[in-house]
C-alpha cells in the first residue's frame, strides 16, 4: 500500500517528509498555504489537504510541483520519491485538479472561511458533483444532492439529516430554526445545495427561499449548484438571492492539454490521443463524464485483451459498448 502522503514522502532530507519540509517552510518564511498553492498551481484546499497528511489522491503531481517550490525558495535539492508502477492499461487519477476543479473548489473555501454565498454552474457532465463530493470530504461541510421530487419537507430533512441531526417535528418554519439554531451554536460550516436547479420554477421558489431564509439568519456558508439554467433561475425568480452572491463559478470543461495530463498514465497513440480530446473538448457533445466513461470501457478491453496502448481501434471498441 501506499500509505498517507505524509507517509510516501518520509526519508527525504533526514527523516523529514516533503509535507514536513512544505510546513516547516512557511513557518519560517512566514509564508501562507495560498502563497504555495498559488505558486504550485493547486487548489488551496488540495496543498492543505497534502500538507496534513490526508490528501487521498494520486500525490504524484502535486508532490513534484512541491519538490521545485522548494529548489527554488531553499537552493536544496529535493527528491520525490519513486511510486511503483501503473496498472496495465494505465490508470487515471481519483480525482484530477482541472481548472475547473480548482474554480468549484476555490468557491466552496471562499463560501465557508468567509460565511458567503457561493453560485456554481456548468454543464452536465463537468465534474461539479464528483469536485463537490471531495470538497465535502471536509471537515464541518454538508452535502446535499436535490432531485425533481423533492417537497419543501423533503429539503429540510436531508439537511437534517446531512447534519446528523434527528428528524424535526412541527412545521417547516420550526424545524427550519433548529438547522439555524445548529449553524449558530456550530460555527464554521458550509451547506453544498447540488442539483438546485431542480428546486425553481417559475411556479415555485419556495424550496430556495427555504436555503435563502437559512443563510441569512445562520453563521453558515452556502454553495449552490446546478445546470447553466440555474443561474438563470436565479435571476430571473430570486432576485433577493441573486444579489447576495459573494462567490461564482462557471465551469467550461477540460482544455486540451488537460485531457493530456488526465490521460499521462496510458500509452495513447496520437490517433486515439485526438478522438479522446474530442470526447472531451466538443462544445456540442463532449465533456468530462464522456472521457471517463470511454476510458472505462477502454480498460476493460486492454485487461482481456492483455494489451496497454489505448489506440483508435480499442476506442472504436469502447464505443461500440456505450450509447452515444
Amino acid at each position: 500500500m501506499e500509505g498517507t502522503a505524509v507517509e510516501r514522502t518520509s526519508g527525504i532530507a533526514g527523516e523529514q517528509s516533503l509535507a514536513e519540509r512544505v510546513n516547516a517552510y512557511i513557518l519560517t518564511q512566514h509564508s501562507s498555504i495560498h502563497a504555495v498553492a498559488k505558486e504550485v498551481g493547486y487548489s488551496r484546499t488540495s496543498v492543505s489537504r497534502y500538507l496534513s497528511g490526508k490528501y487521498d489522491s494520486c500525490a504524484a503531481s502535486l508532490e513534484e510541483k512541491l519538490a521545485e517550490f522548494l529548489e527554488a525558495h531553499t537552493g536544496e535539492a529535493v527528491e520525490v520519491p519513486a511510486r511503483g508502477g501503473a496498472q496495465r492499461g494505465g490508470e487515471p487519477p481519483r480525482f484530477y485538479e482541472s481548472r475547473d476543479a480548482k474554480a468549484v473548489l476555490g468557491v466552496c473555501q471562499s463560501c465557508q472561511e468567509y460565511i458567503g454565498l457561493g453560485i456554481v454552474v456548468g454543464r452536465s457532465g463537468y465534474g461539479k458533483t464528483h469536485t463537490l463530493k471531495e470538497y465535502a470530504k471536509l471537515a464541518r461541510v454538508a452535502y446535499i444532492e436535490c432531485d425533481d421530487t423533492m417537497s419543501s419537507r423533503d429539503l429540510v430533512e436531508a439537511i437534517e439529516r446531512s447534519l446528523g441531526l434527528p428528524n424535526g417535528y412541527g412545521t417547516i418554519w420550526k424545524r427550519v430554526n433548529g438547522i439555524r439554531d445548529f449553524f449558530n451554536t456550530n460555527r464554521g460550516y458550509l451547506l453544498i445545495i447540488d442539483e438546485a436547479d431542480k428546486l425553481v420554477s417559475k411556479y415555485t421558489q419556495k424550496k430556495m427561499e427555504i436555503l435563502r431564509a437559512v443563510f441569512d439568519q445562520s453563521d453558515v456558508g452556502l454553495v449552490i449548484a446546478g445546470e447553466p439554467k440555474l443561474e438563470v433561475q436565479i435571476k430571473t425568480y430570486l432576485e433577493r438571492m441573486a444579489n447576495r452572491v459573494d462567490f461564482y463559478a462557471l465551469l467550461r470543461g477540460l482544455s486540451p492539454s488537460e485531457v493530456e495530463g488526465y490521460l499521462k498514465g496510458f500509452d495513447v497513440t496520437p490517433e486515439a490521443l485526438v478522438e479522446l480530446k474530442s470526447r472531451a473538448c466538443n462544445m456540442q457533445t463532449g465533456c468530462f463524464r464522456l472521457l471517463d466513461r470511454t476510458l472505462s470501457n477502454v480498460k476493460r478491453i486492454l485487461a482481456d485483451s492483455g494489451e496497454a496502448r489505448v489506440t483508435a481501434k480499442v476506442i472504436e471498441q469502447a464505443s461500440a459498448m456505450m450509447m452515444l
